[in-house]
This record gives C-alpha cells, structure tokens and sequence, in this order.
C-alpha cells in the first residue's frame, strides 16, 4: 500500500467519524501547482470548521491562512472555494491584488521564500438538512418515508440542531394535538414551519396562538397549508408536494448566500 493509499484511507476514516456524529467539515485538495512547493497535485487535508487541519497535508505554512479563510466561507456558505495562492510580483503582473476574485477564482499571497504558486479547492462537507415530522398521520408518515431518499435527517421531535445544519418542521398532527405541537414548532429554531390542513384551520388556530402570547409575526410565517400547489391528493401526493416546498425553501437559501 503506498502512502496516498493510507493517507486517503485515514481521510475517509476521520470524514466518517465526523459525518456519523453530524459535525461539519471541509475538504481541501491542492489541484494544480507551479514553481517550487512542497505539497504537489492530489494533496488532501480535512478542515474542521475552525479552519485547522484535521488530518492530511498541504505543504508548508504558505497556503495556511487562504485555506483557513476559504474553508470558513464555504462552510458558512454550503458551497466550494477556489484559492490561488501566488507570489505577489506574480499576482502584480495579473493586475491582480491579494483578495480579489477573478471567473470564481479568490487569490492570496505567497509570502513564503518558495515563491511558488498553490491552487486549493475547498469542499464543503455540511450536516445533512433536519425535516421535523410532528405527529403520525398517513400524511406524516408517507413524508418520514420519503425524505431520507433526498437526504434529509429526518426526526419526530425538534432538538437543537448541530453548527451549519438547517432545521425544517412540518405539523402533520391533522388534529390530534394540532395547537400544542405548533407551539413547539415555533418555539424550536427553525428555518420553516408547515402545518398540514387548510388556511381556515390554521386561521382558528392562529388565533389560539396569538391569545397565548406567540409573537405574531412568527405565526404568520408558518406555511399553511403545507406544500407546494400540486393538486396533491393521497397522502403519499401531499407528502411529495411538503417535500418540494422544503426543498424549494432549502435552495433558495443557499442561492441568496451566494450573491
């Protein structure tokens, strides 16, 4: 076995561990070199969500800060970074100043006497998204059933979520216990709260949670009903139309970091 082969084992091993426990992480793989570095093509390094390198290599302390910076972007963004770091005269002669960002490509300065020039791809690892299902409805558990296979954690109770992953609730009681389970809905940190049934339950149900207190603007938020406007029907058809809204929510999230 060489040593890219156990060093890539050792990687797979430390990423594993992390995913089992929910922790974010990065991945950062040195893609292309030129003039003298000490870490070359295919170089790999696991990033914590601090920045510091879990296992693997990159070189020397050269590329260090970039890939501290960038790794922090793209786990507070969910997406990829690509650094280049370069010796200034290099990047002078580009026109180019430490900072800036060019056709998606961010670039650092080399202070180091190599003066060589290190690109990174950075790769964020998140936390799968956590979908909520209150309650054991058809429509409940036909959702549970479904959401895994889009990869979402799926849970019956909101808990705290871990660092970097979203939280989404669905309220699928259908009335067995539809007022108790939104004020947990809307106590929990969540990015949405969907309640299944129509826009005249919930307006009653509005108004029970207004006279208990909720702040207002929170029991607006909630979507009601549930899902996208498929013409939805059987429960297995009103789980898929949640799922899409959840999903529609989820990406446009993600696109509004990265503008």
């Amino acid at each position: 076995m060489t040593p890219a082969e156990i060093l890539s084992g050792d990687l797979a091993e430390a990423a594993q561990a992390l995913r089992d426990k929910d922790e974010p992480f990065a991945f950062a793989t040195i893609v292309r070199t030129a003039g003298s570095t000490a870490a070359k093509p295919g170089a790999k390094a696991l990033l914590s969500t601090d920045g510091t390198i879990l296992q693997g290599w990159l070189g020397g302390g050269c590329t260090r800060g970039a890939v501290k910076r960038a790794a922090l972007q793209a786990l507070r963004d969910g997406t990829p970074q690509l650094v280049s770091v370069s010796p200034e005269d290099l990047l002078a002669e580009k026109g180019i100043v430490a900072g800036d960002e060019v056709d998606g490509i961010k670039f650092a300065r080399n202070g180091c006497p190599s003066r060589g020039t290190v690109d990174i791809f950075i790769e964020p690892c998140l936390p799968l998204p956590q979908l909520v299902v209150m309650g054991a409805s058809p429509v409940a558990q036909a959702l549970s059933a479904l959401a895994p296979q889009f990869h979402w954690s799926v849970t019956g109770t909101p808990h705290q979520t871990k660092e970097h992953q979203q939280c989404f609730i669905v309220v699928a009681t259908q009335g067995q216990g539809d007022l108790n389970a939104l004020k947990a809905a809307l106590a929990a940190d969540a990015r949405s709260v969907a309640f299944v049934g129509s826009r005249r339950k919930y307006a009653a149900l509005a108004t029970q949670l207004a006279d208990a207190g909720l702040d207002q603007s929170s029991i607006d938020s909630v979507k009601a009903p549930a899902g996208l406007n498929l013409g939805a029907v059987t429960p297995e058809e009103i789980a898929l139309s949640i799922l899409a809204l959840m999903v529609q929510i989820r990406r446009a999230a993600l696109k509004q970091s990265d503008a």
